[in-house]
């Protein structure tokens, strides 16, 4: 039994799920964490904390959906008691 593909996993998640994607760029390899927001043909969209990632399914090594963020902590309040 062969194990799905990434674009396999991306496209069985859908828009809307987080998913983190490592692909090929120039001088090596870097990751994407966010929400798909489009698959296509040609590749996938991927909307970071920074702005959106577009990724060609040829430059895509690995990918798959992952759970949602933690929740943000509120940041303590240091002159207030424990």
């Amino acid at each position: 039994m062969r194990s799905p593909s990434p674009e396999e996993r991306l496209r069985a998640a859908g828009t809307g799920q987080r998913a983190v994607v490592r692909y090929r760029i120039d001088g090596g390899l870097t990751d994407a964490l966010g929400t798909i927001t489009a698959l296509d043909a040609e590749g996938c969209t991927i909307e970071t904390r920074t702005g959106p990632v577009t990724i060609e399914w040829s430059r895509v090594t690995a990918g798959k959906p992952v759970p949602p963020a933690p929740e943000r902590r509120r940041p303590r309040n240091p002159g207030a008691p424990d």
